[in-house]
Order: C-alpha cells, then sequence, then structure tokens
C-alpha cells in the first residue's frame, strides 16, 4: 500500500467520525488560537507603549521619586532651578502631580472618574499636549496659584455638549476653575483614556490634593547627545537632597525601550510555556481517541495484516490519521487566532492589530510536531497487533 492510499484511508477514517474528530481537534484548535491572539495581544499592548514612549523623542529624561513616608523631598522650585542653571543643555522641566478620580461638576452635569494632573507650562512641549482652543498654562497661573484648567475631549464630550467650555465655570472637588483651554484629541475622546484629563497649575494640585511632594519631572535635553551628561548630573544633583540612589530614578526613553523589550522577552516566554502547555494536553487527548480508534478497528487491522498489509503500512496509516487531525486542528486554530485579532482587537480597538507570521507558523507547525509524538504511540501498537489475535477480536 502506498503513501497516497494510506493518506486516502486516514480521511475516510476521519470522515466516518466528524463528531469525534471535531471533538479530537478541538484541544488543539484551542491552543493554537489562544496562543497567536495572546501573542498578538502582547504585541499591539507593547505598540502603543512603544510608540507613546517614541513620540516623546530621545531626548526627553524622566525623573521618578521612589520612596514615600521620607522628610526629604526635591521641590518644583529646585528642578526649576536646576533648568536654569544647566539652560544651555536643558530646554525645560514639567512636574507631574497626578490625583486619579476627581469629580467635576458643571451645571447639573458631573462625573467622578476624571484624573487631574498638575503641572507648569512647559508641559505642553515636553510631552506634546498642545490645545485645540484657548490656551495652555502660563507662568503666571504657576506664581499666583489661578484656579484656572485645561480639560480633555471626555470631559467636554460629558460636561459640555454642543457648547464652548473655554470661559466657563467647573467645580473640581468642590473648588471653582474657569476653563481656559480644550487638549486636542488622542483617544477620540472617549472617558478612561489620555482625554479623560484636566490639567491645572501644580501649586493650586498641590493644594487642593493637600500633597506638596512631586514624584515625576519630565526633563528635555537641547540635542539627544546632551541626555547622559544630563543624567549624570541630575543623579548629582538628587543625591545631595536625598542622601540616598535607591530614592529616585532617572532614566530616558531609549532605556524604558530596552526594559520594555525585556518585558515583552519574557511575556512571549510565558505565553510559549502556556502554548506547550496548552497543546500537550490537545495531543494527550489525540492519542486517548486514536488508542479507542486502534481497539474499534481491531478486525479491520488483522484482516488487512491477513491479506498481506506490513507493519510499515499500518503505522504510517495510523500516523497520518493523526497528524491530519491535529495539522487541520492548528489550520483551523491559526484562522481562529486571526479573527480574534481582526474583529475582536481590532473591531473593538482593544489594541492596535499586530499579526506575527513566525507565531502562525510556530504553532501550526508545533500542531503537527504534537499529532506525530501522540500519534506515535496508538500507531506503534495498531502496527504490533498480531493479526490471529486480532481476527479474533470481538
Amino acid at each position: 500500500m502506498g503513501f497516497g492510499e494510506a493518506f486516502k484511508m486516514a480521511i475516510k477514517s476521519i470522515l466516518s467520525k466528524k463528531g469525534r474528530s471535531i471533538l479530537t481537534m478541538l484541544g488543539v484548535i484551542i491552543g493554537v488560537g489562544a496562543v497567536i491572539a495572546a501573542v498578538a495581544y502582547a504585541q499591539g499592548t507593547t505598540k502603543n507603549i512603544t510608540d507613546s514612549i517614541s513620540s516623546m523623542g530621545s531626548n526627553l529624561i524622566s525623573v521618578n521619586v521612589m520612596g514615600r513616608g521620607s522628610n526629604r523631598k526635591v521641590t518644583y522650585d529646585q528642578m526649576k532651578q536646576f533648568a536654569e542653571d544647566n539652560s544651555d543643555t536643558i530646554s525645560g522641566i514639567a512636574p507631574s502631580l497626578s490625583t486619579s478620580g476627581v469629580t467635576v461638576k458643571y451645571g447639573s452635569l458631573s462625573m467622578t472618574t476624571t484624573t487631574m494632573l498638575g503641572t507648569s507650562p512647559e508641559y505642553e512641549e515636553i510631552n506634546s499636549r498642545p490645545v485645540s482652543s484657548g490656551r495652555f498654562l502660563i507662568d503666571s497661573d504657576i506664581e499666583n496659584r489661578q484656579k484656572v484648567a485645561l480639560i480633555g475631549t471626555a470631559v467636554v464630550n460629558t460636561l459640555f455638549i454642543d457648547q464652548d467650555p473655554v470661559g466657563e465655570k467647573i467645580k473640581i472637588n468642590g473648588t471653582i476653575f474657569t476653563v481656559v483651554g480644550v487638549l486636542s484629541e488622542l483617544e477620540s475622546g472617549e472617558t478612561s483614556t489620555e482625554d479623560d484629563y484636566i490639567i491645572v497649575p501644580i501649586t493650586v494640585a498641590q493644594r487642593i490634593g493637600r500633597n506638596t511632594t512631586i514624584r515625576n519631572f519630565s526633563v528635555q535635553a537641547v540635542n539627544a547627545e546632551d541626555v547622559d551628561p544630563i543624567i549624570e548630573k541630575l543623579e548629582a544633583f538628587l543625591l545631595t537632597i536625598f542622601k540616598s540612589d535607591s530614592a529616585y530614578r532617572v532614566t530616558n526613553s531609549e532605556q524604558m525601550l530596552e526594559a520594555l523589550d525585556e518585558v515583552t522577552g519574557t511575556m512571549m516566554a510565558m505565553l510559549g510555556g502556556i502554548a506547550a502547555i496548552s497543546l500537550a494536553v490537545g495531543g494527550i487527548g489525540i492519542m486517548n481517541i486514536m488508542l479507542v480508534s486502534v481497539t474499534e478497528r481491531t478486525r479491520e487491522i488483522g484482516i488487512r495484516k491477513a491479506i498481506g498489509a506490513k507493519k510499515r503500512n499500518i503505522l504510517i496509516q495510523f500516523l497520518i490519521e493523526a497528524i491530519m487531525v491535529t495539522g487541520l486542528g492548528g489550520l483551523i486554530g491559526v484562522l481562529l487566532g486571526v479573527c480574534v485579532i481582526k474583529f475582536i482587537f481590532g473591531g473593538f480597538g482593544l489594541v492596535p492589530e499586530a499579526y506575527s507570521t513566525f507565531w502562525m507558523v510556530t504553532s501550526f507547525g508545533i500542531s503537527l510536531i504534537v499529532g506525530i509524538v501522540f500519534g506515535m504511540f496508538p500507531a506503534v501498537k495498531a502496527a504490533n497487533l498480531n493479526p490471529i489475535e486480532a481476527l479474533r477480536f470481538e
């Protein structure tokens, strides 16, 4: 019996038990589809973060104060003075003091999930947050603690329906503010996004939030080649304040991207482990079904051996059958994963669509290997059946 005939017999056997064949494939389908979808979600999320970091430019430096409860802190005035002392290499510095879940009211309308960000005029250029109408913060707003606010389009869409908010009064946690500008839209004006923000002067945010400790600063270098020298100066400056280098962290966008690559690599390795486990479970199911198939077809195997079929012919037939089941399951799993990426991730805008040819081919290839590995034992068992005992089998 040739390979072609064994292939035809394997197809006939699979089609004769359609329901069982589909259930046998199910483990492989889910395993392969889940791996492709999970990898796409991880890559899409990574792309979002990478694009966000890259958009900041290679000359952006971030300062994060780590410790809590310390009696030492760095103030906005200190950081601003540091920037002025190094104005030849530093073009701007912006503090960030964030308070989530603030209540914003306008007339009878209100929202309670908005984030309030206290910062300075330099934030607009450093973090690329221009206004679509009105103005951004100015120095006098900081110096005089003016209760002015810039609002994102999510806040506009909720509180100012068909109305220009610039010049209107709003209440933030009970304090009256004047809206002086609307931030440019980043994410379709949806709540719980970058558009669901209110920006106020840093000095006002400290007073309202009753928190004078600023834990995040953005520093912009004049040129990319100035970044490393500035980082050295910043670390020396902060060390004189905190007396310990564990109390702060100074990083630039390239270091952030390197750290992100490490996290992504770990995530991919974890996904690979999950894939191996899920496909192994599917393979065990295939082996069990194939063993049942060998038992059911014992007399058929005995008859074929009696009329001249060799061990190799029986082995190839059952092995082809197992490979076809897992291969078809792997192919359907790839299509399932692509559909999830296209219609769920992309359709609902969860993350950018990311199709990894490597993982698709790898997952499909692993499904074929699973067929070979877990189909070998039932195939060998079928090939080693004694034809006389097989013919006697009831």
